[in-house]
């Protein structure tokens, strides 16, 4: 399974625009300026968030990006279901019943164990993609991976980007 750096760059962003203040938005040019990203390629990313209810978009002199819903509300599996789509990662073409041993459709009323352990897997993915939240994630990174100098440093980013 290959989850594509779109998934990654709305993951931030969703991060970046949970803690603009209520009441205002953030454009997205210095949404894409914010981790230097193409604003052209970030902003099919935002149609797809905007798409799926997690991104709202104010049009206007003012206008710009802010999430549709509470951090708390947006997990992980809900932006790579966004932007990647909601297609499974393993689709079974029952190849069991092809060839000179093929299995009669009788036979595979069932899936079979490699079948299993795929759905299996991505099931699990997507279990422990949905138990981390957009505002997990803010929270980690302002308590963890920000030091005090990088904390200052965003916020006056932040001050000076919201609309």
């Amino acid at each position: 399974m290959r989850i594509g750096e779109g998934v990654e760059w709305a993951v931030h962003l969703c991060g970046v625009l949970g803690v603009v203040p209520d009441g205002h938005t953030l454009p997205a040019a210095r949404l894409a300026e914010f981790h230097e990203l193409p604003p052209d390629y970030l902003a099919k990313h935002l149609q797809a968030l905007s798409r799926a209810g997690i991104v709202k978009a104010n049009r206007g002199v003012n206008g710009g990006y802010r999430l549709a819903k509470a951090a708390a509300n947006i997990t992980l599996l809900d932006i790579t279901l966004a932007i990647e789509g909601s297609e499974p990662a393993f689709r079974c073409t029952e190849i069991r019943q092809q060839g000179p041993c093929a299995a009669a459709p009788a036979a595979c009323k069932h899936h079979c164990l490699i079948a299993k352990a795929f759905l299996d897997a991505e099931t699990q993915w997507r279990r422990s993609l949905a138990s981390v939240t957009v505002a997990d994630i803010i929270t980690t990174a302002t308590s963890e991976s920000f030091d005090r100098e990088r904390r200052r440093t965003f916020q006056s980013w932040m001050n000076g980007a919201v609309k």
